[in-house]
């Protein structure tokens, strides 16, 4: 991004707020505290960070916000309700990107639903692809493992900043061992959904199994652990 010198605005992000309107599905806030809507669909930036189930205060009391740092022709924080189909869309898309897309930039964009429902949808600037994703047993999601899963991972590669006497081979090591850990979350989702345990059961068993509440905690060997006996379970309620 190209800084400008002399005089110009108060170098703060640009807030954006995701609401389906008649036409158009986010805003930004003037001084005064008034609507201004925008209406192009797309956002193209690089991720810098996110912040998933923040407490934030505003007319109505608490409420339980998500906000993804954008880097764009400036910097953006797009919030949106933390319980809502654009935020639960969000996560699932940046669950599915690779450590090397999330490097680059992407496009984020808005689209209008039913009622009030707005939907995002992540795309490769480049190809104009978007990343599939699926919905199936959303409703059985533990959506806050999911948003922490996701906050550790991007936060991981924006604050990853390795010795400067670490060669390289040991720099893609430590990038291969958290993109591996991610795939064993990925493979014990498999799991738990073949299995219909709820995000209650997983809990329950992860604080008797190890004393923890979520997989995230797990070490590399209790979460290959716990893939074992999620396995075994497959196994054994299978019909012989």
């Amino acid at each position: 991004m190209e800084v400008k010198l002399g005089f110009g605005a108060f170098p703060k992000p640009q807030y954006v707020f995701v609401s389906k309107e008649s036409d158009h599905c986010w805003y930004v806030l003037a001084e005064d505290e008034k609507r201004i809507p925008i209406y192009e669909r797309a956002l193209t930036g690089v991720i810098t960070g996110i912040e998933v189930n923040k407490k934030v205060e505003n007319t109505f009391g608490e409420v339980i916000r998500t906000d993804l740092n954008v880097l764009a022709d400036k910097p953006y924080i797009i919030r949106s309700g933390s319980d809502t189909y654009f935020c639960k869309g969000l996560l699932l898309s940046l669950d599915i990107l690779t450590f090397e897309q999330l490097r680059h930039p992407l496009t984020i964009a808005v689209s209008p639903g039913d009622k009030k429902v707005v939907f995002c949808n992540i795309y490769d600037p480049v190809t104009y692809r978007s990343v599939g994703v699926s919905w199936d047993g959303h409703k059985e999601l533990d959506w806050q493992a999911l948003g922490q899963k996701v906050s550790l991972k991007i936060n991981k590669i924006n604050n990853f900043n390795p010795d400067k006497n670490q060669s390289q081979s040991e720099t893609i090591d430590n990038i291969k061992a958290v993109e591996f850990r991610d795939v064993f979350i990925a493979k014990s989702d498999t799991y738990l959904a073949q299995l219909n345990w709820t995000p209650e059961q997983g809990r329950d068993y992860l604080q008797q199994r190890y004393g923890k509440r979520s997989r995230l905690q797990l070490t590399d060997t209790e979460i290959l652990d716990f893939i074992d006996y999620l396995k075994l379970q497959l196994t054994q309620n299978c019909p012989t």
